[in-house]
């Protein structure tokens, strides 16, 4: 039974050293998902949002109809 008991004891001083660590780590952790932000979301391959290029070429297709 004493055995038991001096087990015991090493548990709980073990616990009560490591336990505010392991909840700094948790806490570390957390902020750390909350700052990099959600992972992008792979629906598909291509942008949803045109290009430069394909705004800049819209542009001046439309440019064209209005002044011809």
């Amino acid at each position: 039974m004493n055995a038991l008991t001096d087990i015991l004891v090493v548990l709980a001083v073990f616990l009560l050293l490591t336990g505010p660590a392991l909840a700094g780590l948790a806490r570390e952790r957390r902020i750390d998902r909350r700052l990099r932000g959600p992972l992008p979301q792979k629906s598909s391959s291509r942008s949803t949002v045109p290009s430069t290029a394909t705004w800049y070429a819209d542009g001046r297709r439309s440019k064209k109809l209005v002044s011809s």
